[in-house]
C-alpha cells in the first residue's frame, strides 16, 4: 500500500506482469479492509502516507497491527523517506525486508519472490506444531523425543547451532523453536535463506553496504547481522556460502565484529547464529568447498532432524494436525481419514518429509468428496526408486514388507499396485 496513486499503479504494472495479482489501499485504513477480506500472500507497505510527514510513524503503527493478526504475512517495507535507524525499526517490527524508492524492478521482484518462498516453506512445516501451543513441536517418536531432548538442554546456551536433516523435515521451524525458548526470546529473530539469494548480494545483505560501495548502491543499507543484533539470526542452507562469503562469517563468529561492504570501520554485534543445511558438509569440506574451520565454529551443537519414514507414528498425528488446519483454511466439511488412506499414509516413503505430507494433505482436503479422505484424494504416487539405502535396517524391513503386502494383494485380483491403490480408494467405510 502507497499514499500515492501513481505509486501504486507502477507497483502495480510491475507486479502484474510477473503474473502476480494485486490490490492497492492509499490508506491504513483501507489497507485494513482489505486485509480482513484475505486471500493476500505478502504487503509491500509504504511507511508514509503523506507527502509532508517523513517520520514513517503512521507505517510502523500499521506494520505493528498486520504482523499481530497475520505474524505469517510477508511484509517488505518501501518508501523513499528511509534510513538505517528507520529501516531497523521496520525490520525489528516484524517486516521482512526493507527497500528504498525509486526501487529498482529486479530487485523488487527478487525480494518478493523469496519472501513468498519462504512464507509457503514456513506454512508447510507448520504441521510440525500445534495450533493449540504455539511452539510446541508435534511427534512423540523416540528419534523426535531426542531431538527436543537436545533441545531443551542448548537452547538456554548461548552457542552457535547447526541443525541438519533432509529438505522438508523442519530445520527452519526447529531453529525458532530454539530462538523462542532462550534468553533472546524477545530479541530479535532473523533469516536469510543463502540459497535463495545470487551470490553478488549475499555479503551485503549479511553485512550491509555503505552508499556507492557498487554500482547499484544508491543508499547505504544495514546486514542482517546487524538487524539481529542482540537476537538470534538464523542462516538457511549455509552449504550454498561461497569460500568467500565463509571467510568472512568465520570472522564474525570469532570476534563479534561486522564490517559494511564499502567502510573501513567495524562494528560490534551479540548475535547467536544458528545455521542449517540439507547438505553433507563433510563432503563438501573434503571438495574443498566449505572450511572446515567454519564446521568447527558453527556447530558448537549439531542437531540431525530425522526425516518423516523415521518418524513412525508421527506421521498419522501429523496428517491429522495438516487435514485439521486444511479444513479450517479452506473451510472444507473434512474431518478424518478412511481406512484405506490410513495406511497409505504409512506405507508411503515420504522423501519431501513434512513438506510433502502437508501439501498432500492440503490437496486432499481440497479434492474430498465426503467428510473423510481416502486413499485415492491422497494421490500419492510411489518414487521410482525407494530411498532404501537412506534407511535403517528395520526401516527398510518396515517398507519392504508393506510394499511386498500391497504387491501380493495386487497380483491376486489380476490388477496393478496403482490400479489396487486406485480401487482401495472407492471402499466405503
Amino acid at each position: 500500500m502507497d499514499g500515492q496513486a501513481d505509486i501504486r499503479a507502477a507497483l502495480a504494472l510491475v507486479l502484474q506482469a510477473e503474473g502476480y495479482e494485486t490490490a492497492g489501499a492509499a490508506s491504513p485504513a483501507e489497507a485494513a479492509l482489505l486485509l480482513d477480506a484475505g486471500g493476500f500472500d505478502a504487503m509491500l507497505l509504504d511507511l508514509n502516507f503523506h507527502a509532508d510527514t517523513t517520520s514513517g510513524e503512521e507505517g510502523l503503527r500499521l506494520l505493528a497491527s498486520v504482523v499481530a493478526v497475520r505474524p505469517g504475512l510477508p511484509i517488505v517495507v518501501l518508501t523513499g523517506w528511509g534510513s538505517v535507524e528507520l529501516a531497523v525499526r521496520a525490520l525489528r517490527a516484524g517486516a521482512a525486508d526493507f527497500l528504498e524508492k525509486p526501487w529498482e524492478n529486479t530487485r523488487l521482484l527478487t525480494v518478493l519472490r523469496s519472501q513468498l518462498a519462504r512464507a509457503r516453506a514456513q506454512r508447510t512445516v507448520g504441521s510440525l506444531t500445534s495450533a493449540a501451543s504455539a511452539g510446541a513441536i508435534l511427534g512423540t517418536s523416540p528419534p523426535m523425543r531426542a531431538v527436543l531432548a537436545i533441545v531443551a538442554k542448548i537452547a538456554p546456551a548461548d552457542v552457535p547451532v547447526l541443525i541438519t536433516g533432509e529438505s522438508g523435515t523442519g530445520k527452519g521451524l526447529i531453529a525458532r523453536h530454539i530462538a523462542q525458548v532462550s534468553g533472546r526470546r524477545d530479541k530479535p529473530f532473523v533469516t536469510l535463506d543463502l540459497g535463495s539469494v545470487p551470490e553478488t548480494l549475499v555479503e551485503a545483505e549479511l553485512f550491509g553496504h555503505a552508499r556507492g560501495a557498487f554500482t547499484d548502491a544508491k543508499a547505504e543499507r544495514i546486514g542482517r547481522f546487524e538487524i539481529a543484533d542482540g537476537g538470534v539470526l538464523f542462516l538457511d542452507e549455509i552449504g550454498n556460502a561461497s569460500l568467500a562469503t565463509q571467510a568472512r562469517l568465520l570472522s564474525v563468529l570469532e570476534d563479534g565484529l561486522v564490517t559494511r561492504v564499502g567502510e573501513s570501520r567495524p562494528r560490534r554485534v551479540d548475535v547467536r547464529v544458528i545455521a542449517a543445511t540439507n547438505a553433507d558438509l563433510g563432503a563438501l569440506i573434503t571438495a574443498g568447498r566449505f572450511r572446515q574451520d567454519l564446521l568447527f565454529r558453527l556447530n558448537t551443537v549439531e542437531i540431525s532432524l530425522p526425516a518423516l519414514r523415521e518418524r513412525g507414528d508421527d506421521i498419522l498425528v501429523l496428517a491429522a494436525h495438516s487435514l485439521e488446519t486444511a479444513a479450517r483454511k479452506h473451510r472444507r466439511p473434512v474431518t478424518g481419514f478412511a481406512p484405506d488412506a490410513l495406511a497409505a499414509l504409512a506405507a508411503y516413503p515420504w522423501p519431501g518429509n513434512v513438506r510433502e505430507l502437508s501439501h498432500v494433505i492440503e490437496r486432499a482436503v481440497l479434492l474430498a468428496e465426503a467428510g473423510t479422505v481416502r486413499a485415492g484424494d491422497l494421490r500419492l504416487v510411489e518414487p521410482t526408486t525407494a530411498p532404501l539405502e537412506r534407511m535403517t535396517l528395520d526401516q527398510a524391513e518396515r517398507y519392504l514388507i508393506q510394499r511386498a503386502m500391497v504387491e501380493a494383494a495386487a497380483r491376486r485380483l489380476g490388477l496393478s499396485r496403482s490400479a489396487f491403490y486406485r480401487r482401495l480408494a472407492t471402499l466405503r467405510t
